[in-house]
């Protein structure tokens, strides 16, 4: 079907990143985007963003709450069949508006922010992990065509965190999340951007607090995640470190996958390259 460009980006409000959020649009014209952290409910959103979001050509799928969590997916090649939250999933106590899901250009698409976790073994930490195992029952019902967008509060492994020793003691890391994580690529999915980057340094996010973006003490958290057929038509995946710069920033950076064609090229996991390579330290709370 052409090319096809497909975001995921935790923005961390809409609202504060509406200055961003349009230009950026504009400037990358993505065909699909997955959102994060909205912290809007449908209906302020539909009234902050509806008319603008039309006008460029984006259908829009939606699961908000008034100031907490929230995602949603905006598509130029098609909305179809759209699932809000994950059928029979866990609550914290009652379900938290945590994914959404629709067919767009044929792709089964998920947009998910994963619960944090809070701390190693706490009431929250459990929570995420039995969400963690409703996802993955819900892409295994689905087809093979599927792409699993979002903020998974999980770096993969201690290649995508900028010192492993920081993280001991810390969620996001732990080995009851990694195996959770695997129960996706145990269903066949694709970890696109490292796959395409293989043992290349690649952070998605990076704490505000302490310089840690200057300094690029990051972690790599914001995951696309597709079935064999999709991954197939991979052309790019890289993480467009611009967006993270500048004034009002959200704590993350898009991750933009390129199928079929390549607009920019293939331009490597960051753009720019990052500012500092293979520095440690400590993390901002546990100074």
């Amino acid at each position: 079907m052409g090319r096809v460009r497909v975001v995921t980006w935790n923005v961390n409000s809409v609202k504060q990143r509406l200055p961003r959020l349009l230009p950026w649009l504009d400037e990358r014209a993505p065909d699909v985007v997955c959102l994060q952290e909205t912290k809007l409910a449908d209906e302020a959103f539909g009234k902050l963003l509806g008319d603008e979001l039309a006008g460029r050509g984006y259908e829009v799928a939606l699961n908000g709450e008034v100031q907490w969590n929230g995602v949603a997916i905006l598509s130029r090649v098609g909305l179809d069949d759209v699932v809000r939250g994950i059928p029979g999933g866990p609550g914290f106590p009652h379900q938290e508006a945590r994914a959404v899901s629709a067919t767009c250009g044929g792709v089964r698409v998920h947009s998910v922010y994963v619960p944090n976790g809070r701390e190693p073994d706490s009431d929250h930490y459990r929570y995420k992990l039995d969400w963690l195992a409703a996802l993955r029952d819900t892409v295994a019902a689905g087809p093979g065509e599927v792409m699993v967008c979002g903020d998974v509060n999980i770096a993969p492994t201690d290649a995508d965190v900028f010192d492993p020793a920081a993280f001991v003691g810390h969620t996001h890391v732990t080995p009851s999340e990694r195996a959770a994580l695997q129960g996706l690529f145990d269903l066949g999915l694709h970890d696109v951007v490292r796959e395409r980057w293989p043992g290349e340094r690649v952070f998605s996010y990076w704490d505000y607090r302490a310089g840690m973006f200057h300094q690029d003490l990051g972690m790599r958290i914001d995951l696309v995640l597709a079935g064999a057929p999709v991954t197939g038509r991979v052309a790019a995946a890289w993480v467009d470190r611009k967006a993270r710069k500048g004034t009002g920033p959200s704590d993350h950076a898009p991750v933009v996958i390129d199928l079929d064609t390549a607009p920019d090229g293939d331009i490597g996991p960051v753009v720019p390259p990052p500012s500092v390579r293979g520095k440690t330290g400590k993390l901002p709370q546990s100074r």
